[in-house]
């Protein structure tokens, strides 16, 4: 089981000190990833890493970007890809050479992949998710494609406290699964402490991808009890 926690952009350096103290006492039998800010990602901790995005270029001039080389000789081993929040701002073709650039360095890529509400309403889910999906499916080795992490996020669960129906995400997981039988698959969008437990009943689920919830030790300890409760 996977637990990647996705700090977002909280925290200050001296705050993250703190809260990371918190977590390196969560016990936890699973993979637990922390992805902070940069700015936070060089404090010393056991914890595995991940970064929250990075650059689709090699070193070079691109001035305010951060390579996967960079990343990787911190000890990062993870990075979020695509997440709803940047996606806007970046091209397929970049986040194809995001996670190229990530697995040319020996890092795992967690690519977000997720419709919006109109697109739900619309009937249009699978083909949404199938298009996010193709530069993995079509343009990675079959090796390349097993080392990618799939995040299925509904855009309009992120936060907001509304999730997708239990059938509807084993829906989404199950067409993912069709596509690339050998990922790891996780869930994302507003899974917490509360709402694990139905969660947890869906087939298929690798993981978690969380946000609001990874703020907060006390609760991601007991969101992570109950995910231990079915080992």
């Amino acid at each position: 089981m996977i637990v990647a926690l996705n700090n977002k952009s909280n925290f200050t350096r001296e705050e993250y000190k703190e809260y990371l103290k918190e977590i390196e006492k969560i016990y936890f039998r699973g993979k637990l990833i922390l992805c902070p800010t940069y700015l936070n990602l060089t404090v010393e901790t056991d914890v595995l890493l991940g970064a929250q995005d990075v650059s689709p270029f090699e070193d070079g001039a691109h001035t305010g970007e951060i390579s996967a080389k960079q990343l990787s000789s911190i000890g990062v081993k993870y990075s979020i890809v695509g997440h709803s929040e940047r996606r806007l701002n970046e091209t397929e073709e970049e986040l194809f050479n995001e996670i190229k650039r990530l697995l040319e360095n020996n890092m795992t890529p967690i690519l977000c992949i997720g419709e919006r509400k109109v697109d739900r309403e619309k009937g249009s889910t699978k083909a949404v998710i199938g298009n996010q999906l193709s530069s993995v499916v079509n343009y990675l080795t079959e090796n390349e494609r097993s080392n990618v992490i799939i995040a299925y996020e509904p855009v309009w669960a992120i936060g907001t406290g509304e999730i997708p129906t239990n059938d509807e995400i084993q829906e989404v997981i199950s067409f993912i699964k069709s596509k690339l039988p050998n990922n790891k698959v996780l869930y994302g969008g507003s899974a917490n402490e509360e709402n694990i437990d139905e969660l947890k009943k869906i087939e298929g689920i690798d993981g978690y991808l969380v946000g609001g919830l990874s703020l907060k030790p006390d609760k991601l300890q007991i969101f992570l009890d109950k995910l231990r409760q079915e080992e």
